[in-house]
């Protein structure tokens, strides 16, 4: 549902905001911003995704800026003022950040795309704000905000916002061949926006069609990004269904015949439970080595990956036999066993892709008991040999394993025939390991 706004109609394209979610954005170093491009004569609006989420009744991570001065202007006012510039990388491209009270406040130059390639853009600066906002990809993310509270709405984006529609700016075709990654930024806002499922335009899904092996050219780090947000958002089994329905898949490390059955029933299963993206994800493969190319074309984290080639190697041996008074035991035991310090949470998103809710967070509960024998305490028994005491060792943590991890150290030390000192032979070995 959209956020209360108090909202008083101008022209077709402007409307007063005054939300407060919008008033909480205004801090000291945002009033000094506004002060310093007002007094210079620049106009200076908030631009994109921040407004898109202050509309929706949302408070903005970020919000990024637009004005009609220079990358040069902005630079000369900001020296002027004492004011520290960071980041540089951007200014090429119309982007300047300055450091206002320990608060940095990204602005871009209004600007217009002269040639791109789907990956990249050469751009001429304008001071034209609807020739800015039809480069833009998606309507709800073309609207500008005053710190009046006036928006300006060039392209109907509040009314797709009111009613739930992901819709590109003008053809869709033409925005996508600008940069192909928008292809997965139209899915990604689909998840978070729209109501229904299916609910696509047809031009949209053949310009997606047409275009998707485009995506074959964009870096797997932006890739990735996308991808995680789609899976972290609603509607998820249909845009994957989608993905492989419009020939995308191949150009983004998923498998050719992902196993979108199993993918259906884990996010049936699991999509409440909060899994993390690779443990979704993870239902499309059958086989390690797919993995491994996923990790070359998209270049996932090594905790990514590993916890990928877990979930694909004990999605069937490690599950729940509910003959046992105690189902959640083998689980617990994998975890004890481990030399994995994030062994339990993988064993977490196992149970969430098993879909085993119950056990879930008796899972998340649960702390890792320490064993409670050490060599040390062995070789105050008398045994010295190295190999003895590791044999001795795994075989008392199998019983306290089988004790439910509730024997104490005392009595594992009794069970080897008393706490006897200096006895090289002690009758260890004929009770333990018969």
């Amino acid at each position: 549902m959209l956020g209360r706004l108090f909202i008083q109609s101008c022209r077709m394209s402007t409307m007063k905001v005054q939300s407060p979610q919008f008033k909480a954005i205004f801090t000291e170093g945002l009033k000094t911003l506004t002060d310093l491009f007002a007094e210079e004569k620049y106009e200076l609006r908030i631009a994109g995704g921040a407004v898109r989420d202050l509309l929706a009744g949302k408070q903005p991570h970020d919000i990024d800026f637009a004005t009609t001065a220079t990358p040069d202007q902005m630079k000369d006012l900001f020296l002027k003022k004492g004011i520290r510039l960071i980041n540089n990388k951007g200014e090429k491209h119309g982007t300047v950040t300055a450091r206002i009270d320990d608060q940095n406040f990204e602005i871009t130059t209004l600007r217009i795309d002269l040639r791109t390639d789907g990956r990249h853009a050469e751009v001429e600066f304008t001071t034209d704000w609807e020739q800015d906002a039809e480069r833009r990809d998606l309507t709800i993310n073309s609207m500008f905000l005053g710190f009046d509270g006036t928006l300006y709405d060039y392209f109907k984006g509040y009314d797709d916002l009111k009613n739930r529609c992901v819709r590109f700016v003008g053809d869709p075709a033409k925005r996508i061949q600008e940069d192909y990654l928008r292809i997965l930024r139209y899915l990604r806002f689909y998840g978070r926006i729209a109501e229904k499922s299916g609910n696509h335009n047809e031009t949209t899904l053949k310009a997606i069609r047409e275009h998707a092996p485009g995506l074959g050219g964009i870096s797997g780090e932006r890739i990735w990004v996308e991808l995680k947000k789609i899976l972290e958002g609603n509607h998820v089994n249909h845009l994957i269904h989608l993905i492989y329905e419009l020939g995308v898949a191949p150009y983004i490390g998923l498998p050719e015949n992902g196993n979108l059955e199993e993918f259906s029933r884990v996010c049936t299963v699991a999509g409440h439970l909060s899994p993390k993206p690779m443990t979704l994800l993870t239902a499309l493969f059958s086989h390690p080595d797919g993995i491994q190319k996923l990790d070359l074309r998209l270049k996932i984290s090594k905790e990514e990956k590993g916890l990928a080639l877990f979930l694909l190697k004990e999605r069937r041996e490690l599950t729940v036999d509910r003959t046992e008074p105690e189902p959640l035991k083998p689980f617990q035991d994998y975890v004890i066993d481990s030399r994995e310090t994030d062994a339990h949470k993988k064993v977490c998103e196992l149970l969430k892709y098993q879909g085993e809710e119950r056990l879930l967070r008796k899972m998340e509960q649960w702390s890792l008991p320490r064993f409670p024998v050490s060599g040390h305490d062995l070789r105050r028994m008398g045994i010295s040999s190295g190999k003895e005491i590791g044999r001795i060792l795994q075989e008392l943590r199998e019983r306290w394993k089988e004790s439910s991890y509730q024997i104490d150290k005392e009595e594992l030390l009794n069970s080897l025939g008393g706490k006897t000192q200096s006895k090289p032979n002690i009758p260890t070995l004929d009770v333990v390991g018969k």
